[in-house]
Parts: C-alpha cells; structure tokens; sequence
C-alpha cells in the first residue's frame, strides 16, 4: 500500500516537472515569435494557471477508471509537449501568424495538468488519510516544479534548446504513465489494457519520430522566417542567435531581429564609433556595452591611442560566435582576438556598478530597447553609472533605434540621458537594410552648440583612419533633423526608469506597421 502511494507521489513529482517546463517553453517560443517577452511570459503562464484550474474542475466528472484516464491524460501531455515547437514553427512556416497555434497550445496543456493532482489524491485516497494525501501530493508536484525550473535554466534552454527539450517533456509523461501503469496493473481490467497497450506503443513511435525529425521539422520552419539560407543558429541562454546568408552578404539576427548585414553594417557601425572618438581628446580606455559581432571594436582599433578596450556583452555564445564564425571574423577583421580586447561575459548594467575602471569613451551597442531587460540598459540609473565612470571630458554614444519610425524612443533616450546630466546630440543614417536609424551622443563638459559645431568640422582625411563611408560630408548630414515630422509631445515624455520602464512601450508602440 505504501508503495504503491509512494510512486503515486513519485509520479506527481515528475508531472510537476513537466508542467513547469511546459510552461516556460510556451512562454519561450510566445517571446520569440510574438516579441514583448515581459507580456508573453505573464499572458502565458496566467493562461496556463486559468486552464489548470479548469481542469481542475472538469476532473470532478471523472468518476470511473482514474488510473485509466490519468494514464490517457500523461499519453495526450506526452504528445503534446514533445510536439509543441514543432507544431509552432510548422505554423509560423505556412500561416506566417502563430497567435492563435501558442495560446491555443497554452490552453490545451494547461487543462491537462490540472487534471493530473486531483486525479492522484483520490487515487491516493485509499492510501493516506486526506490532510497527508492532500499536503504530500501537493507538495511533491512544488518540488518537482523547482527542479524543472532548475532544469530549464541551465540544461534545457542552453543546451538541449527548443528542438530538443520539449521531447524530454514527451518522455516524462511518458515513462509516468508506463510506471504506473505496470506498477498499479493490477487494478486494470483486460480490456483497458488491451487498450493502454496499442496507444503506448503509438506513443512510443511518436516520441522516437519527434526526437528523429524535430531538428530539420523546425530548421525547416526557421528557414521559412527568413528570406536567404540560415547557415547558422544557436539557442544560447539568453536568446536565439541566427545568420543567414545570401551570395557572399550574410545577416545577424538575435530572436528574429535583424542586428547587421555585411551589405551595410559600416554605415551603422561608423557613425556608432567614430563620432565619439574624434571628440574625444586622447581615447585610450574605451568600454563597448555589447556589440559582440566586433563591427564597433574594428572601429575602434583604427585608433592609435587606444591602450585598452573592454567588451561587455552578456552571452558568451555571441562573443564567442564574434571570436570564431568565419563570416563575422571576415567581417570584423579578426579584431575580437586582438591583443588590447577583453572580453567580459556579464550583465552592463552589473559591472558598472561593480567595477571602478574609468574610460575615455563609452560606446554603447545593444539590441533596441523592445523588453523590459533591455530597457534597463536605457534608463536613467544606467546612464548615471556611465556618467560616473567617464573621464573628464568623457563621451558616450548609444544606439537609440529609429527617430522616424519609433520617434518616441528615440525622444525617450535622448530627454533620460540629458537627466543623466550628459549635452546630447542626436545623429541619424539612413541605414539600406535598417532604414532610418539613430544615435544619441552625450558629452560630460560641453554645451549643445559645441558639440554640434565639433562634429560638423570633422574630417575623414587622415590616411591612418580608413572609413568607407563617413566623412565631412556625412557629418553635416547625420548631425541635421528637418522639422518634426510626426508629433511626438516632446515634453510629455517621460524618462526611462527602472521603478518606471517606459521605453520599451514606447517602442512597441512606434510606427513599425509602415517599417
């Protein structure tokens, strides 16, 4: 009797693994294919938590062979959860639209977990008296939930990816259901098993099908999202990293978000570095905030002054990807093995406040500030950081997405910055594969008009600074705005705090429909 209550409890400790893990993989592919992650993983989980809880509920009307239909219930979650990216990148290859395939599947598996505690504490009923058989199943199926966060976080996201984690949640339901099954047989009449047998096996060959063709089914549904070949991708920790290529061009995408094309990433990267670094008096401490491609610190190192440059970058799959691709060493010139690079795998905004380095220019290249993390690397606690750790004179330029197409954001980095206590200027370029896009340049000790009137004089004539497109001309031209053209309520803008994440809906709330 004990044991068999025993593997009940051992059972509702897997499907509490299972179930979480389910949950974050949907909340996952939610993020990576419908964008705006702080709102997928709230919607998904709030979703998944309402239809356990209908589940729940309908569980009362199951009155006849619960040991029957709990197995039925861990033979559909098998199936289900081993099939989820497959079934999501399948619609997003031939619909293009995947709303409606990843709330659905929310609902669905949310429903069949919440079957599964009520189900096993009236099997164990016969076993434990109710205030033990209620507490030890519940608290079995919350242990199981951390190990499967636990899971997630470090094994399956990073290594076993979105192909292969969900099939690792087939085979949990799966060997549930076949343990209990040959461990409570006994309880089954002939005809149940007869039945239990042939859907095993049917579930056996679709979980050995999925682990054969989950991989080209959902490198398939990838190449379909892009226009060229992928010839690369990697789900790291933090995001899912793609190249795709086309002839002797290849892009960069980071969860689906173009970061640069070999077509025209110097006319991004040029006007990102050498503005600052021609204002500044003597750069030789320079500290990149992303930008682990090496486009900016190639840049960089047509300088002679520079001593020392500090690549921060949070996910050591990009840097590594910078150091090793051939197509990106191509590109960057090798310049992420130079000698006077250190790469520093970290949070930005966590090694300002911990380090007490001091730079002679801050250049700051991280994807556009569309979630809630990104964002705190725009806000104004991040800024004062770098404000702190500038030398006198000091200067510090970020990437500030487009000023046409989310003119609000833009806006929005440029007024937080200025709080900050940095004189800004705005620069934009018209970027072929990006569109308009911008920058925003802060400087510690000079007035608007001066750093204006500075960058407008520059020159490109020194023959140890080779750039292929900036010079005086694109100087004039990437420092000068027309009239507004959009009405942006300048003054009604608020800063990006972390206390008050404001930019990242600015952003999302931009003109990208006309993009």
């Amino acid at each position: 009797m004990k044991l068999q209550s025993n593997i009940l409890k051992l059972a509702l400790f897997a499907t509490g693994l299972s179930g979480i893990v389910a949950e974050y993989v949907l909340s996952t592919l939610a993020t990576y294919f419908l964008g705006d992650s702080v709102f997928q993983w709230t919607m998904i989980v709030s979703i998944m938590l309402f239809s356990m809880g209908l589940g729940s509920r309908i569980s009362k009307y199951f009155s006849k062979n619960l040991l029957q239909r709990f197995i039925l219930i861990e033979f559909t979650l098998s199936v289900l959860t081993a099939y989820v990216s497959v079934i999501t990148y399948s619609a997003s290859a031939y619909y293009g639209n995947s709303y409606l395939i990843i709330y659905s599947l929310s609902i669905i598996v949310g429903l069949l977990i919440g079957m599964e505690i009520p189900i096993v504490i009236r099997l164990n009923d016969q076993f434990e008296k109710l205030h033990v058989n209620v507490s030890s199943v519940m608290e079995n199926d919350y242990y199981g939930s951390l190990v499967g966060g636990v899971f997630f976080a470090f094994i399956g996201l990073p290594y076993l990816g979105l192909t292969y984690t969900p099939i690792i949640l087939g085979s949990i339901n799966f060997s549930v259901a076949i343990g209990l099954y040959f461990m409570l047989k006994s309880a089954l009449g002939e005809r149940q098993i007869v039945k239990i047998n042939i859907l095993s096996l049917c579930v056996f060959l679709l979980l050995i099908s999925g682990y054969l063709f989950a991989e080209p089914i959902i490198s398939y549904g990838e190449e379909r999202r892009y226009k060229d070949k992928v010839v690369f991708e990697q789900q790291s920790k933090y995001q899912k990293i793609i190249i795709t290529q086309s002839k002797e061009d290849f892009w960069l995408f980071i969860n689906g978000n173009q970061q640069l094309s070999s077509i025209d990433e110097v006319m991004y990267h040029e006007p990102l570095v050498h503005p600052a670094m021609r204002l500044s008096k003597m750069p030789a401490d320079i500290l990149v905030m992303g930008g682990g491609d090496g486009g900016a610190v190639r840049e960089i190192l047509k300088y002679e002054s520079v001593q020392n440059i500090t690549l921060v970058d949070l996910d050591p799959a990009m840097t590594t990807l910078g150091q090793q691709n051939d197509l990106l060493v191509e590109m960057n010139q090798n310049s992420m093995n130079h000698e006077k690079l250190t790469i520093i795998n970290e949070d930005g905004y966590n090694f300002l406040e911990d380090h007490n380095s001091y730079y002679d220019v801050i250049i700051i290249d991280l994807p556009d500030p569309k979630t809630v993390e990104i964002g705190r690397l725009y806000s104004y606690e991040f800024y004062k950081l770098c404000y702190k750790r500038l030398r006198p004179y000091g200067l510090v330029i970020t990437q500030a997405g487009s000023p046409y197409y989310a003119a609000r954001a833009f806006n929005c980095i440029d007024k937080t910055m200025k709080t900050a206590g940095f004189t800004t200027v705005p620069l934009h370029n018209q970027v072929m594969t990006l569109g308009e896009w911008g920058w925003v340049l802060g400087g510690k000790d000079s007035s608007p008009e001066q750093l204006v009137a500075a960058l407008q004089a520059l020159d490109f004539e020194n023959p140890k600074i080779q750039t292929r497109w900036i010079n005086h001309d694109a100087m004039t031209l990437i420092t000068s705005f027309g009239k507004e053209l959009f009405e942006n309520d300048t003054l009604n803008i608020e800063i990006n705090k972390i206390h008050n994440p404001i930019l990242y809906k600015y952003y999302l709330d931009g003109k990208w429909d006309v993009y």
